[in-house]
């Protein structure tokens, strides 16, 4: 596996990409990550230092005839999304990822490929590693738990980095430069319900959503992809409205920042109503993929007889909770009315969680408007509060404001054209990018993301493409190239 990347072109990069990828670094637990990146540093014998959250920083001197260009700051993020298909037997923190070369793209094998942000993270070691390629000074900032927290931003101090220009090697369109983003914040709703035992007479069954295309909560979130919790819910309300169900238990999702790919539900049901249960859940799916056929293609959603639970919700509950789900905000909440095309606000129901008398529901809110996002956020903790649940916010990361006549942004802008033929697209996204927060302790910093397409990102389907990769990299040895001087 790793020859077969290794020997792709450029071969630095793709060689610090496999061996980064044979790393386990999930988000939140990149203790094996943080040491691999300084063990890199320190055998290259530059200065590298960890900080007090684990963010790894490496200073290389400018090459020969630089020494007088303004210092840069190469950023990326170390952790990666961790999905797999449901049928794929993996172990994240075991394993490193199994990857494979498909015509020209690379993609991994049932899982997320790490792409997103691994790619960046092998540039800017290919940079600190290499003899020959000219650069300016370089302060390298890799940085932690970017994908669930944004916790190595956040808690990165000012005063650590020198540089006035920062290049972020986090973008997904090789035609992009990207120069603004939304801020985010969790929402979460936990509680407990009373249970009641399973009366006589009935029959369990378990639905299962599954086959969603899924993707990434911002950065995909237009694009109008199934959410597998908003779905079994609508299942679950239909059926009881129609039928008459009791709720066992709901597993959906699992990161705040993938649309929810797959869910499973189980319920009981008077034993005598199979054949109306079964038409009614028959003609609502044929409904569903019928709505889904574009955007979702391989959805499946079947249902099966399965050993009855032992215990159900009380139905008071439950109908509290299936309407609160029902109410709760999911997908675009607004579109930019400043910028075309551009999404302002949005929420992900990313995970639903209901067994043995506890729940736990979490959302993804996201908005370039901090106002709009405290009111989403207060829209969406309505809708669980008259479920009566406990309310909290966590991870909240600010914006990062556009400035197009910066100084970076024009040489790069007019580099793409010159190398390309063509303009860049330059733009502000729907997902949360670092810069915003690093501006926090850094507003003098100049500040631009770009990078090559990888497509699928924060989902089984994550793969990047190689002619693309090259192209980011004539981009990118050229900008360094083109650094003013101090």
């Amino acid at each position: 596996m790793s020859d077969s990347i290794k020997n792709l072109q450029p071969n630095i990069l793709w060689s610090h990409f496999a061996d980064l990828n044979a790393i386990p670094r999930p988000s939140k637990k990149e203790e094996r990550v943080i040491a691999f990146m300084k063990a890199f540093g320190e055998s290259l014998n530059l200065p590298t230092s960890v900080d007090k959250v684990g963010n790894v920083i490496i200073k290389k001197p400018a090459t020969q005839g630089m020494e007088d260009r303004q210092t840069v700051v190469l950023q990326s993020h170390i952790d990666m999304v961790h999905q797999k298909n449901a049928d794929t037997v993996f172990d994240f923190e075991q394993q490193g990822i199994d990857m494979y070369v498909d015509g020209d793209w690379v993609k991994a094998k049932g899982t997320t490929l790490g792409a997103d942000n691994g790619i960046g993270v092998a540039t800017i070691m290919s940079i600190l590693s290499s003899t020959d390629i000219a650069h300016p000074p370089i302060e390298a900032l890799f940085t932690i738990d970017e994908e669930t927290g944004m916790t190595g931003a956040l808690n990165l101090e000012g005063g650590l980095l020198d540089g006035k220009i920062l290049l972020n090697l986090d973008t997904e369109e090789d035609t992009e430069l990207t120069i603004g983003c939304a801020g985010g914040v969790d929402v979460t709703a936990k509680g407990n319900y009373e249970q009641i035992p399973i009366s006589a007479g009935t029959t369990a069954f378990e639905i299962s959503v599954k086959g969603l295309t899924g993707g990434h909560s911002g950065a995909d979130i237009h694009l109008g992809r199934g959410n597998a919790n908003k779905i079994m819910n609508r299942i679950l309300l239909s059926l009881d409205k129609e039928i008459g169900i009791n709720i066992s238990s709901i597993d959906g999702g699992s990161l705040r920042n993938a649309i929810p790919r797959e869910s499973v539900a189980i319920f009981v049901s008077d034993e005598h109503k199979g054949t109306a249960l079964q038409n009614a859940f028959t003609a609502l799916v044929q409904a569903i993929k019928t709505e889904y056929t574009l955007t979702d293609p391989h959805l499946t959603i079947t249902i099966n007889t399965t050993e009855l639970p032992q215990m159900l919700m009380n139905k008071a509950f439950q109908e509290k909770l299936l309407r609160s789900l029902y109410a709760c905000p999911n997908g675009i909440y607004r579109m930019s009315p400043a910028i075309q095309g551009l999404v302002q606000s949005s929420n992900n129901l990313a995970r639903v969680l209901i067994k043995d008398g506890n729940y736990n529901l979490q959302c993804l809110t996201r908005s370039s408007v901090d106002s709009e996002k405290e009111d989403l956020a207060t829209a969406i903790a309505s809708a669980f509060e008259l479920m009566d649940a406990t309310l909290s916010y966590g991870g909240a990361y600010p914006g990062w404001q556009p400035k197009p006549d910066a100084p970076i942004v024009q040489l790069m802008s007019q580099l793409y054209e010159e190398l390309f033929g063509t303009k860049p697209h330059v733009n502000a996204v729907h997902a949360g990018l670092e810069c915003g927060i690093l501006g926090t302790n850094y507003p003098e910093m100049q500040m631009i993301s770009f990078g090559p397409n990888i497509y699928g990102a924060h989902s089984p389907d994550e793969r990047v493409q190689i002619s693309s990769v090259q192209k980011f990299w004539k981009y990118f040895l050229e900008t360094l190239k083109r650094i003013p001087k101090n």
